[in-house]
C-alpha cells in the first residue's frame, strides 16, 4: 500500500472516530458552560469523562497532524522545510495531548 494511500485511510478512520466524541463533548460542553469551577472540575475528574475526553483529545491530534501534514506535503517545495516543519508538528501532536492527559489525570 502506497504510503499516500495509508495517510488518507487514517485520515478517514480517525474522522470517523472522531464524530461520537466530538457529539459528546459538545452535548457535555453546553452543560457545563455555564456552570462554577467545582462542577467543571467534577465533570473532568470522574473517571468516564477522563477516559472519553482522553481519546477525542489523541484522536483530534493525530487527524490534525495527518492533515497539516498533507498540506506541508502539497505546498512547501523545499525538502528541508518540509521535514523540520513535520517534525515540528509530530512533536506537538504527541506532547500536547500528552500534556492534557497528565493534567486530567492529576487534576
Amino acid at each position: 500500500m502506497l504510503q499516500a494511500t495509508k495517510k488518507w485511510l487514517f485520515q478517514k478512520i480517525s474522522s470517523v472516530i472522531m464524530v461520537p466524541f466530538m457529539i459528546w463533548f459538545l452535548l457535555n460542553i453546553v452543560e457545563i458552560f455555564n456552570a462554577e469551577y467545582n462542577e467543571v472540575v467534577i465533570f473532568f475528574t470522574s473517571q468516564p469523562s477522563k477516559i472519553l475526553f482522553s481519546i477525542f483529545i489523541v484522536s483530534t491530534f493525530f487527524y490534525s497532524a495527518l492533515s497539516i501534514s498533507e498540506i506541508f506535503e502539497d505546498y512547501i517545495s523545499q525538502e528541508n522545510v518540509k521535514k523540520y516543519s513535520n517534525l515540528g508538528v509530530f512533536l506537538s501532536s504527541l506532547i500536547i495531548p500528552l500534556i492534557t492527559i497528565i493534567s486530567i489525570i492529576y487534576l
